[in-house]
């Protein structure tokens, strides 16, 4: 029986590490694989800004990546948290008479508010980033052409 309680929570705590993805579909679930990359490139890029100063317009690149990853996993928790149990039973307990895994209580409630607020954070502060680099850099590249 799949509980969409730890479903949640994994989704938001391990989400980008794909352990919500290994406990629902299982280890050979490609997309659980998948979900270290852009983590991994983005604490890449974390440890290129403390090495190489804010200048390094990789670590632009890399950083987001870490953010919008870490923003998807939440709203996958959120989804998983907010789906109805009978939907849940029918797409992870096929063929299981209890309905108990699949019901909502304090602990969904609790993994559904503090996703949404770890994930709209780090999505506004991916965006942030990202814009004030790349606009800083048009800013940068306008100066150069003019001279």
């Amino acid at each position: 029986m799949k509980s969409k309680t730890l479903a949640a929570w994994l989704a938001l705590l391990g989400g980008p590490l794909g352990l919500h993805r290994f406990y629902l579909h299982g280890l050979g679930d490609w997309h659980g694989w998948l979900l270290p990359l852009p983590t991994a490139l983005g604490l890449y890029g974390l440890q290129r800004v403390q090495a190489l100063g804010q200048d390094d317009q990789l670590s632009w690149l890399l950083i987001p990546l870490l953010g919008f990853t870490i923003a998807g996993c939440a709203l996958r928790a959120i989804l998983y948290g907010l789906m109805p149990a009978d939907a849940w039973n029918a797409h992870f307990n096929s063929g299981s008479a209890d309905g108990g895994s699949g019901r909502t209580h304090w602990g969904t409630v609790l993994a559904i508010v503090l996703s949404l607020m770890l994930g709209a954070t780090v999505l506004m502060a991916s965006l942030a980033y990202s814009f004030q680099h790349y606009f800083e850099y048009q800013i940068e590249e306008g100066r150069r052409i003019s001279q």
